[in-house]
């Protein structure tokens, strides 16, 4: 009994083996699934061309317009005025910005136009024997002469004789003398030419000045310009006059200038333009760091896209009956994110995102025909 037991589980295993092993073939010969083939979804704008204002990007730092490098040209002690000579001091128009102490000059002047006064005086006589007729004219210059102020024009001589007579007593001569003595004691003052504040002062009051010295700068801060340098291929597109639009690099003020002018030469070391933009405010001071957008032109007839959508060879992708093509374009301007491009037919659907490895002919779900279809 226990044998025929044996035997009969003997063969259900070699049964259950038989069926396990057709089984473990069979599966071998069933076909894969395929795989469902994934359509992307892209993002286009249809291409519609207008006037493209081409926007040229620069950046530099403001200088006052108007600025002075004040030097001596006389040597004495700086006296105390008005106000004191510090940095951001502001100045009228014709204000003294510095006295230097000129008693001394200032005596030697008086001594030259004393003389001059003496010499005119010693020719009166002989004006009045000989030259009877101009004797009135000499007296009134007499009359009017005031050592105290500024030594008046001579009289204007009507004959070559009162001109040899006048010049060979050397009052001519004495004269200019004087008039050279003055200008050169009128630096001992020096005055504001504009209203303006003072940026850098580097002598104190009561320190001794000497000839040549620099004293400080001062500059008007109502009107500021920037020095921009831009690309050559830019030259023609320039014009003075032109608003730019200026702004800080936080971005939170912005400022409205115009382009005043542009060098007629280019560097030729960097091959670049210099264009110089002025621009007012009372909150603008020198040395901002500003950034500008000049407006150079209008280009007709083109559109404006990211630059990560150029192709190799001025070529674009565009999208026709749902798959994915190639066409050449025409770029005229490039900047550093976007470029301005022509000779693309209006109604040209086109990607206005970049797709990752797309190829001509692949096909591809507009963006609004998958809301349509989701509707």
């Amino acid at each position: 009994m226990r044998k025929i037991i044996l035997f009969l589980l003997g063969v259900l295993v070699i049964i259950g083996a038989y069926f396990a092993s057709k089984s473990i073939a069979n599966s071998k010969n069933r076909k894969r699934p395929t795989p469902e083939k994934v359509v992307k979804t892209v993002f286009t704008d249809t291409v519609q061309n207008t006037n493209v204002q081409i926007v040229i990007p620069a950046n530099g730092n403001l200088v006052a317009k108007r600025r002075v490098e004040l030097f001596a040209e006389v040597q004495g002690v700086f006296k105390r005025g008005a106000k004191l000579f510090r940095p951001g001091q502001k100045y009228s128009n014709g204000q003294t910005l510095i006295r230097i102490d000129a008693s001394e000059y200032y005596a030697s002047v008086q001594s030259s136009k004393s003389n001059l006064y003496n010499s005119i005086a010693a020719i009166m006589p002989d004006l009045r024997l000989d030259f009877p007729e101009v004797f009135d004219k000499w007296q009134s210059y007499l009359n009017g002469f005031d050592l105290s102020k500024s030594t008046p024009e001579l009289p204007k001589m009507t004959s070559d004789k009162e001109n040899y007579f006048i010049t060979g007593r050397g009052i001519v001569s004495n004269y200019y003398n004087v008039k050279n003595l003055e200008q050169r004691l009128a630096k001992y003052n020096i005055k504001a030419p504009f209203t303006g504040i003072l940026t850098e002062a580097l002598v104190t009051e009561g320190s001794l000045i000497r000839n040549g010295q620099k004293l400080g700068e001062y500059i008007d801060p109502s009107v500021y310009e920037m020095e921009v340098a831009l690309s050559k291929t830019y030259a023609s597109l320039l014009k003075v006059g032109e608003e730019v639009k200026l702004n800080n690099l936080e971005k939170t003020e912005t400022y409205t200038g115009t382009v005043s002018r542009v060098n007629g030469s280019i560097d030729a070391t960097t091959q670049t333009i210099t264009a110089y933009i002025e621009v007012k405010s009372d909150i603008l001071k020198e040395g901002m760091y500003l950034e500008a957008n000049l407006n150079a032109k209008k280009e007709s007839d083109a559109i404006e896209v990211n630059r990560n959508l150029m192709l190799d060879g001025d070529q674009i992708f565009v999208v026709r009956d749902s798959i994915l093509d190639i066409i050449d374009v025409n770029p005229v301007y490039f900047s550093d994110t976007k470029v301005v491009l022509k000779d693309i037919p209006n109604g040209t659907i086109i990607l206005s995102k970049p797709v990752p490895g797309a190829y001509a002919g692949m096909k591809v779900k507009p963006f609004s025909d998958q809301n349509t279809n989701t509707n």
